[in-house]
């Protein structure tokens, strides 16, 4: 689904060529892009482990931009963005909204993949007001069965990608059927497509903090969701194996005012294998 894109402030609008700027707030100089309309609540991207601008699937970007401005930002401390990278869920979460309060908006719209989910949801119960609508895909609550054990799964993949010359997403986002390794290459090709302006990667100790962070929040007392009233649409792979599946069957439960969606032979990265349904369900939502 490549949209065309249109200009917009003298830049071009697709996830492409779309220029990385600058913010200083609270200490830390982010790095952030921007795309879509000028007006409309913002659609706030809330990024994974270990990810940096660069690991956004231009075709979910594109197509969400279609219609709703888009931002997308390097967490402290990674990428391009300066700083220490926090080891708990609790201070991301603080320093996105830190980003947020800066950019100038009352109210944004939360789209937070796997670490990106745990964010969400901590932004949601500790300021309330600034979010209309979130997408929490590839996460799970707070105590969440089997989230503690993402470190080990994490550095398994990471070896078995480098034995075999792959990429370690391939294992983590996807599964190992035919459908499952197709979609992994595809995916990943897909992150080749800008060729300049590219980001950073992350450092090996800004990764180890967010494993951390991760860890902790495997680690802590089951939070309680009941209080979070925004419309939250749920989506995972039915196979996931970093945040188990029943996890963010947990979650849709617990969140008062949820949707679930599970995507069938497919794993973490399900919402990137499905992107084309996924847009559309992400676009309806919104």
């Amino acid at each position: 689904m490549n949209k065309s894109p249109e200009a917009h402030n003298g830049s071009m609008t697709s996830w492409t060529d779309v220029p990385t700027r600058r913010l200083s707030a609270g200490g830390v100089e982010f790095a952030y892009r921007q795309l879509g309309p000028d007006t409309g609540v913002p659609v706030v991207f809330l990024t994974h482990l270990a990810a940096v601008l660069d690991n956004w699937d231009p075709r979910v970007v594109d197509g969400i931009a279609a219609q709703h401005p888009v931002i997308t930002f390097d967490n402290r401390g990674v990428g391009a963005s300066t700083g220490s990278t926090p080891a708990t869920i609790q201070e991301m979460a603080r320093d996105a909204v830190t980003f947020i309060r800066a950019l100038g908006f009352d109210q944004v719209d939360l789209f937070g993949f796997s670490m990106g989910g745990m964010i969400a949801q901590v932004i949601a119960q500790q300021e309330p007001q600034l979010v209309r609508k979130m997408i929490l895909a590839g996460t799970g609550p707070a105590g969440g069965q089997g989230i503690d054990k993402v470190t080990r799964i994490s550095y398994l993949d990471t070896a078995r990608g480098l034995l075999t010359g792959q990429d370690p997403k391939q294992f983590l986002f996807f599964t190992r059927t035919a459908n499952g390794r197709r979609a992994g290459k595809e995916f990943l090709a897909r992150l080749q497509e800008r060729t300049s302006d590219r980001d950073k990667a992350i450092s090996v100790g800004s990764f180890r903090a967010q494993l951390k962070a991760i860890h902790r929040w495997g680690r802590q007392k089951p939070a309680d969701l009941a209080g979070i009233h925004q419309p939250v649409l749920v989506m995972n792979g039915e196979s996931d194996k970093m945040v188990p599946s029943n996890n963010t069957v947990d979650l849709g439960r617990r969140l008062p005012d949820s949707q679930l969606v599970l995507y069938p032979d497919a794993g973490h990265g399900g919402v990137f294998q499905f992107h084309d349904d996924f847009v559309q369900r992400a676009l309806e939502f919104l």
